[in-house]
């Protein structure tokens, strides 16, 4: 399992790729096999850019796949977010493998992207990685920095949250930005500046969230080429001089005279002037020619100076001061030179080299140091990662699912879905062309692969074979005809007679409806004792399971053992560890009454038939789930604080939960998914939504395959 650790910036301008640029090469130096992932491509901050490429996931990520930020918000605006993350999910999922740490970097706020901080937060739970803020203070003092620090943390669940590990300062020191916004003044660096107040922040003292790297200031690795800024502007080249290594550290804009413009004319400095100021040209290439090493020359409007000017200056132009020409008047130069961003582009190696070993040796050793071990935390199963890998497996099952509810709406537009994304192919059961109005009526299109049966038509095949499963019920042909007028009475004779892989109802038809026919006709595996259900609860972070809360309304203690062995096993086949909890509202034994010792009963009848299930209980809901009760409730248990699989006592208790769980918060929950049949068949809840039957069509896709 790699090392997941995603930055994300507080704020623009923070340094975010040259902070991934270190601790890439902070990595590689440790010999760790490290990749970057950019789960989202955002363009280039720099609007005018038509020639020069940053460095952004293209060049760091040359192994991975990013979608686009346009692609993003169409598919929100769509309502499609979900759908964005398991896309990101997957991208993830295809390049984690060969690497020890993955180092995620996370979208910039810009006026364009202020919902960037949301977006992280999301991806970052999609992936389960270690959060590590990167932040600049600016012009903030210390203290000013840490609140903001702290405001920015709330988005990703406070420093108290496991994930937030720590934040990496950068630009320690930098001096306020110069008049025109574009580079700071190197002579207003404060000389008694004083690390220890950054080191000794209130917020850093928190065991859980570390100051992992403090990165000063440094002019020369922001300094820009002036290739860089002509590739910018697509200004025309008057002379190329040395402008592919010359750099420039801040930039006048000159229309004074020339007895006020000498000491303006210093190394390093981009002069920015009319191109027919003639005496502001001969004293800056006179300035060069007397050893000034100046950054370069833009000329605006247009303007180029004549033949005779250029001869006075040849000398200076042929010791490499690089001028260009733009169209634009020196007011609109100057705001678009102010919106130029000092990004390194791709082919600025030297710089790159700077910036990297800058940072890498300005990051906490502790913490690389971490990074070399092996990563033997267990990732929770967000979300996202447990819908995409529902999606991939259904794919690769490819199993054909019936739904007797073929008129609903939700049911329809479900199997389109299903179909159009290959989770499943599907029948829909009823009158065709009522389903075709319901469809149009809908705006929905049907995929061709969508199989559609009017069950009027195939009725009378189903007779025999009814007859011939429940003849020691004295079933006669009549009465089985009256039965197969119930469309999921013939759904569930199609499935026994294996003509489909599985079915799902309950969208219209109550649970009873739909549980009763596959009890009589399919009846229960060999190895159950019952069947149960579980319902998959898709928490923020993380994804429960909790059983049984449709199907058996009083259990045993045998029955309510057998129920935690079922759906720990169905956890463990969905890829969730299962760490099981068996409800009570009492923990241990701080209380007494038949149902307490019911479920102390049963969690020592589940340890006896299963040793290797991690499993405890009585246990109330919050020991189960917080850490913090945990411990003073429960400290010496394995499950408490940290559980996956819920066992509720009853069909009261757990159906009343999941349900207020999952209303209440909003959440998606996908059941029940139905244990220990034959053949699966699952029921739905009568409230579900379209995306609760697409993922019940998953599972009984997958599970159709077990």
């Amino acid at each position: 399992m790699p090392h997941r650790i995603m930055l994300i910036p507080v704020g623009s301008g923070v340094g975010l790729t040259s902070v991934s640029l270190g601790l890439l090469h902070a990595c590689q130096q440790k010999g760790i096999k490290v990749g970057h992932f950019k789960p989202i491509s955002q363009p280039s901050r720099n609007s005018l850019a038509k020639k020069n490429k940053t460095i952004d996931a293209i060049s760091l990520s040359q192994n991975s796949t990013s979608i686009s930020l346009s692609y993003v918000e169409e598919k929100m605006g769509d309502g499609l977010h979900d759908a964005v993350l398991e896309e990101i999910v997957a991208n993830f999922n295809a390049f984690k493998k060969d690497h020890d740490v993955v180092i995620i970097e996370g979208l910039v706020p810009t006026a364009r992207q202020p919902y960037a901080g949301r977006i992280n937060r999301d991806v970052a739970q999609a992936l389960g990685a270690n959060i590590v803020l990167v932040a600049s203070p600016g012009n903030d003092s210390a203290e000013e920095f840490e609140d903001r620090l702290l405001v920015t943390a709330e988005t990703y669940g406070g420093i108290k949250n496991k994930q937030l590990i720590g934040c990496v300062i950068n630009k320690l020191n930098c001096p306020d930005q110069d008049e025109y916004g574009l580079l700071p003044k190197e002579e207003d660096i404060e000389s008694d500046f004083k690390l220890k107040d950054w080191l000794d922040l209130a917020i850093f003292k928190d065991r859980n969230f570390d100051l992992l790297g403090t990165i000063m200031w440094d002019i020369d690795l922001i300094a820009p080429r002036i290739c860089d800024i002509s590739n910018y502007l697509d200004a025309k080249v008057l002379n190329h001089g040395d402008m592919a290594h010359r750099r420039f550290r801040s930039v006048a804009f000159c229309a004074r005279t020339v007895s006020n413009l000498v000491s303006y004319l210093v190394p390093g400095r981009l002069i920015v002037t009319p191109g027919d100021r003639t005496d502001i040209i001969i004293a800056t290439c006179l300035s060069a020619l007397n050893g000034t090493k100046l950054g370069g020359m833009i000329l605006t409007n247009g303007f180029e100076p004549s033949k005779q000017v250029w001869d006075l200056c040849k000398q200076a132009l042929e010791a490499g001061l690089p001028v260009l020409s733009v169209p634009w008047d020196t007011w609109q130069t100057s705001r678009h030179i102010m919106s130029f961003n000092p990004e390194i582009p791709q082919d600025d190696i030297q710089r790159q080299d700077k910036v990297k070993q800058h940072v890498a040796d300005n990051l906490s050793s502790h913490w690389l140091e971490s990074l070399t071990s092996k990563n033997n935390s267990y990732n929770l199963l967000s979300p996202p990662a447990f819908r995409h890998k529902l999606t991939e497996l259904a794919r690769k099952a490819n199993k054909l699912i019936v739904l007797p509810e073929g008129n609903d709406i939700r049911t329809i537009k479900a199997a389109a879905i299903c179909c159009e994304r290959n989770i499943a192919r599907c029948q829909l059961m009823g009158n065709k062309e009522e389903i075709l109005q319901i469809a149009e009526h809908q705006g929905i299109t049907l995929p061709d692969n969508l199989l559609i049966t009017d069950p009027d038509t195939i009725r009378e095949n189903y007779v025999g074979p009814l007859v011939e499963l429940r003849k020691h019920k004295g079933l006669t042909d009549v009465i089985a005809l009256e039965n197969l007028k119930d469309n999921v009475v013939l759904a569930t004779m199609m499935l026994q007679l294996g003509q489909v892989d599985g079915l799902v109802s309950g969208a219209v038809n109550t649970t009873a409806n739909t549980i009763r026919p596959a009890l009589q006709l399919i009846k229960t595996a060999a190895n159950s004792a019952l069947v149960s259900s579980i319902f998959f609860m898709l928490l923020p972070e993380q994804v429960l399971v909790y059983g049984d809360c449709a199907i058996n309304p009083d259990p045993n203690a045998e029955q309510l053992a057998d129920i935690a062995i079922q759906s720990a096993d169905s956890a463990k086949a969905f890829g969730i560890e299962p760490i099981v909890a068996m409800i009570s509202y009492s923990t241990g034994r701080s209380g007494h009454g038949a149902d307490v010792e019911k479920v102390a009963k049963a969690t020592e009848i589940a340890k006896a038939k299963r040793p290797d299930l991690i499993i405890d209980g009585p246990l109330q809901y919050d020991a189960a789930i917080m850490e913090n009760v945990a411990r003073k409730k429960a400290p010496n248990s394995p499950v408490a604080g940290k559980a996956t699989v819920f066992i509720f006592p009853d069909l009261n208790t757990g159906n009343t939960t999941y349900k207020a769980v999952q209303r209440s918060a909003g959440l998606l929950s996908i059941g029940p998914m139905l244990q220990g049949m034959n053949k699966p068949v699952n029921d739905l809840s009568r409230g579900a939504l379209v995306d609760d039957i697409v993922y019940t069509i998953a599972l009984t896709a997958i599970q159709a395959t077990q």
